[in-house]
């Protein structure tokens, strides 16, 4: 088994982040021009900032966990807000909205999980 496998094995919300990332990714490139330098960038760099810190959480020792995921948690709001935005300015449609909406509410219910496992 290679080491992304384990990974994803441990810790599923990881799969699911790279997931959210191809979804997001694929629609990027349908964005405005200044949106995809501006609010596009912004959502990708904040999307990899999350991964990175799911996967520090992983190689973390339990007691610097959930002070990790909580800044996730906070990285992951602005995450679903940047998309909020995008929809209400018709940069992405309504269906590609739902679409990682709901990636995001799988993600966020893991998170949330993993959270409440460590209090």
């Amino acid at each position: 088994m290679n080491n992304l496998e384990q990974l994803n094995s441990e810790a599923p919300i990881l799969k699911h982040t790279v997931d959210l990332y191809k979804q997001f990714y694929e629609y990027s490139k349908s964005f405005p021009k200044k949106d995809q330098y501006m609010l596009g960038r912004r959502c990708e760099d904040y999307i990899l900032h999350f991964m990175e810190l799911i996967l520090i959480a992983v190689a973390s020792p339990k007691e610097q966990k959930l002070k990790t995921l909580e800044n996730a948690n906070a990285k992951f709001d602005v995450i679903k807000m940047f998309f909020r935005i995008a929809r209400e300015f018709k940069i992405i449609d309504n269906k590609k909205y739902l679409t990682i909406e709901a990636q995001a509410q799988e993600i966020g219910k893991m998170l949330g999980g993993w959270m409440r496992s460590l209090r």
